[in-house]
């Protein structure tokens, strides 16, 4: 892990959140310990309208959570009700959280490769609809990660487990003063959320 990503791990405050929404993260753990329990691959597929924002950011932060507490055969994707473009602020906004980002291909839907460690893995983002081939077809959790994709998906073809975990849009903030602040904010409330739940499991 990278000790500029670390130093900003270090700051989560999974003691603050709210019972509430630890009721709303508690099917997600208990997908993941299922699957752990069971020795079978961990599916996860993070869906938002335009996956061009929220579901990034969680896809991104629930790999980083998943090798930070060793948890083995944890696959994270994103996806939207259509395909637009990963937001670049969304990765100057990891990258200044600590990730490495670089593009791997330039187009109106660029493709990034996004490294949280020298020798990890590189999480591949770029915009593409949740039934894209690229991700799962079948036996993966449907992490709903706005409501619009929630209220306007209510079958994903495939999914083992839906779950709705909704956060606010960084979008609202788009054009600004206050954007970078809010996309920060964001960033770190869905990393908050994905290191307690990946903390809660037992590998």
């Amino acid at each position: 892990m990278y000790s500029s990503l670390s130093k900003t791990i270090e700051q989560l405050q999974t003691q603050n959140i709210s019972e509430e929404r630890k009721i709303i993260l508690q099917p997600l753990i208990d997908f993941v310990q299922q699957k752990i329990d069971n020795k079978q691959e961990v599916n996860i597929n993070f869906i938002c309208t335009h996956n061009s924002r929220r579901s990034h950011l969680s896809q991104v932060w629930a790999k980083a959570a998943a090798a930070h507490f060793s948890i083995p055969n944890v696959n994270c994707y994103s996806g939207g009700t259509e395909e637009t473009a990963l937001f670049s602020k969304v990765a100057e906004t990891l990258i200044n959280q600590g990730f490495n980002i670089f593009k791997i291909a330039e187009s109106n839907n660029p493709v990034y490769a996004i490294k949280y460690g020298d020798n990890a893995l590189p999480i591949i983002g770029f915009s593409k609809k949740y039934d894209s081939p690229f991700n799962p077809a079948s036996a993966f959790a449907a992490i709903m990660t706005c409501s619009q994709a929630d209220g306007g998906c209510p079958f994903i073809a495939g999914a083992e487990k839906r779950i709705p975990i909704t956060f606010e849009d960084p979008k609202i903030s788009d054009n600004t003063p206050e954007q970078s602040k809010v996309y920060a904010e964001r960033s770190l409330q869905i990393a908050t959320e994905m290191f307690y739940v990946f903390s809660m499991i037992n590998s």
